[in-house]
């Protein structure tokens, strides 16, 4: 059973996503990621965006420890039901309407809210089904460049047996780290 592991919500569980067309990052591989975005100061009062979000448990981690605003995209309707029950339960233990949920495409998202001139991400995660394509990843990262903050920082988790993402010319590699079958490449805006 998958955990918020730390912050208010610490300790409560949280649903999964029934069958196997998701696979849930690991309370290890979750617990190292946030080890490492706290210490980057990259998770109280940040606005997160947790793109093929599966249950939501990486944006929901994040709203448990200070997140400002967490929004959950999902296009697959069992999952996105499990992340609004999710998302449901860390609002209530927090008091507060933190974490939302969109059923949609990635890319569709990412198209209406450039229309829009949707307010800049701090914190992006990104952990897309294994059939994604790495052209299809591209095209994503591509997209959400010009969403990000000055000092975002983007995960992007993908079996270790995939290629580095091909990184748009407006972000740069930060950092990479492999757990078991899991690695997390880390990525910022590039400067100007």
């Amino acid at each position: 059973m998958s955990r918020i592991v730390a912050g208010t919500a610490g300790g409560s569980p949280l649903v999964s996503v029934p069958g196997d067309g998701t696979r849930p990052t690991t309370d290890r591989v979750k617990e190292a990621l946030f080890s490492r975005l706290e210490s980057m100061n990259m998770l109280a009062g940040t606005r997160v965006l947790d793109l093929y979000a599966g249950s939501g448990s990486l944006g929901i981690e994040s709203a448990s420890r200070g997140a400002k605003s967490v929004e959950l995209i999902e296009f697959n309707d069992k999952a996105a039901a499990v992340c609004q029950r999710n998302a449901e339960l860390v609002n209530k233990v927090l008091k507060s309407k933190i974490v939302t949920v969109q059923r949609s495409k990635v890319e569709s998202f990412l198209a209406r809210v450039a229309d829009a001139g949707v307010d800049q991400w701090d914190l992006v995660f990104m952990d897309p089904p294994y059939p994604l394509t790495e052209e299809e990843l591209s095209l994503v990262l591509e997209l959400l460049g010009p969403r990000l903050s000055p000092y975002a920082v983007v995960v992007v988790e993908r079996s270790a047996r995939t290629p580095e993402p091909t990184w748009p010319d407006s972000m740069n590699l930060l950092a990479a780290k492999k757990y078991g079958e899991t690695r997390l490449w880390f990525a910022e805006p590039a400067g100007d």
